[in-house]
């Protein structure tokens, strides 16, 4: 009888009898900061790359960064450091369990986050008219590149929030159980955390 409770409760929760909540959760933390370890290297690649070259050419990168939207930059600053905001918000609201306040922030978030694209999309617009692209020389080879695979992981971001959005209108998560919500929420404070550096990097340092 009481297989028979297990087996229906684990239907009604998604959860298989046999996991341990608790295992479960060190083993996907586990495994996002095994995947943002791959990340940092990544990221710490060209960055290295940018550092090297700047130093090999600092005119060039000195009269580049001049050409770049500051204030777009700073925006976009803003906007992301309002979306871990509101996604640490969301991980302490279901914490608490209050499910409806979780998909308030990740609302908020993904829509902070569809902002910050906005206004790379601008950005990338203006850079365009004005005859400058990751051709044009190294400094804007490395700008494109680094901006743009930092976009695409907000993009990856947004499509995971939506997930854990979508999952959260289905009853997915309690108080008990939300591990998918913290796991997603410490891969946008990485994505977050990357344009911290980026942004005076590229737009501020001359």
């Amino acid at each position: 009888m009481s297989g028979e409770v297990t087996h229906k409760e684990a239907a009604m929760t998604g959860h298989e009898p046999h996991m341990d909540p608790a295992t479960a959760r060190e083993a996907a933390t586990l495994g996002i900061w095994t995947f943002l370890a791959t990340e940092v290297l990544l990221f710490g690649g060209l960055f290295t790359a940018y550092v090297i070259f700047r130093i090999k050419y600092p005119r060039m990168f000195y009269e580049d960064h001049l050409m770049l939207d500051r204030v777009l930059g700073a925006v976009n600053t803003i906007v992301l450091i309002g979306s871990s905001l509101t996604v640490a918000l969301g991980i302490s609201a279901i914490r608490k369990g209050k499910v409806r306040l979780l998909r308030m922030y990740l609302s908020f978030t993904i829509l902070l986050a569809a902002t910050f694209l906005g206004i790379k999309y601008l950005e990338y617009t203006e850079k365009f008219s004005h005859g400058l692209s990751p051709g044009t020389d190294i400094f804007f080879s490395l700008y494109f590149m680094l901006t743009g695979l930092h976009g695409i992981h907000v993009l990856a971001g947004m499509v995971v929030l939506g997930a854990v959005l979508y999952l959260a209108g289905k009853g997915k998560y309690s108080e008990s159980y939300h591990t998918p919500v913290e796991i997603s929420g410490l891969y946008w404070h990485f994505v977050d955390l990357v344009w911290i550096y980026l942004f005076p990097l590229l737009y501020l340092v001359g």
